[in-house]
């Protein structure tokens, strides 16, 4: 909180005296509250409460407009080296043809060259439900063609009419 001549002092710190750190961080010691403010008053700077939980208050004589706008600063960098994993989805039917499904097994792993995840899910439509072992033939395929490139988060399995298998890029 920034104390200065607009805020109601005494509601922020109930004692009047604060101990005082300075603007390049020495520790100037426990000063009444009128001192500290006029210090910080002094240098064009604010009074900003850093601990108020200690005994006494610990306050810091800095410019809270330029703090903040550094911790700003400072947040947008750390959300530019984030990365983001997508999870990409590939659907297959069980009777896909051979080169159909070579088709998709190469996009599945320009996804994991790209490191993001992929999702197979087979779809069973109508009485296809009845032959979920033709899916899984399917998905062990897949598992065999992309073992050098992707490990599996999620095994196969059911949701529905939809068979789903995760897979992840290697390390």
């Amino acid at each position: 909180m920034v104390l200065d001549k607009q805020v109601n002092v005494n509601e922020r710190i109930r004692s009047s005296e604060v101990r005082v750190i300075g603007q390049d961080g020495q520790q100037l010691g426990v000063l009444s509250l009128k001192k500290a403010l006029e210090l910080a008053a002094q240098d064009e700077l604010d009074l900003v409460e850093v601990a108020p939980n200690a005994d006494p208050p610990v306050c810091k004589i800095m410019d809270y407009g330029k703090f903040k706008y550094q911790q700003n600063k400072r947040t947008q960098e750390a959300k530019k080296k984030q990365t983001v994993i997508q999870v990409k989805e590939v659907k297959i039917r069980p009777k896909t043809d051979e080169h159909d499904l070579l088709v998709k097994i190469r996009h599945i792993k320009r996804f994991l060259a790209q490191k993001d995840k992929a999702k197979v899910t087979i779809l069973f439509r109508g009485r296809e439900i009845a032959y979920t072992d033709q899916g899984t033939k399917v998905l062990e395929r897949v598992r065999e063609e992309l073992k050098e490139d992707a490990v599996i988060e999620q095994p196969p399995k059911m949701e529905g009419r939809n068979m789903v298998m995760i897979l992840a890029p290697k390390a």
